[in-house]
């Protein structure tokens, strides 16, 4: 069995326009977005060229994009969506985590944020 390894990415800020309130869908909000990618990284270690990992550079462009040029209602969808565009574009990732924060959630409450985390694997 080939070897497992991690690439992590945290704490991305992204600013859109994801939730169910009226205000939600037309004020941005700041967002904060972790990936987990389980990739076999012998190739990339071994020889030190990009083709044999992920550019996670353009990672961030995926999650940039879906949180900036798309509308949803729900957090889990934002996740699901991220994950899914990672797993299409970036053939090396296995598995991915995506975990989806919302920094100031409209409750009247004192919480740091709300967050939904989703994983998903490729099928082979």
């Amino acid at each position: 069995m080939a070897d497992t390894d991690l690439i992590l990415l945290r704490n991305l800020r992204v600013v859109g326009t994801h939730g169910v309130l009226e205000e939600e869908k037309v004020r941005a909000q700041p967002f904060e977005v972790d990936v987990e990618m389980r990739v076999d990284l012998s190739a990339a270690g071994l020889s030190d060229h990009l083709d044999h990992t992920v550019h996670y550079g353009e990672v961030m462009g995926v999650v940039h994009t879906v949180i900036t040029t798309e509308s949803h209602q729900l957090l889990e969808k934002v996740a699901h969506r991220v994950a899914v565009d990672i797993l299409g574009k970036f053939p090396l990732v296995i598995e991915v985590t995506v975990e989806v924060r919302k920094l100031r959630p409209p409750v009247p409450y004192d919480i740091a944020y709300s967050a939904i985390r989703v994983t998903r694997q490729r099928n082979f």
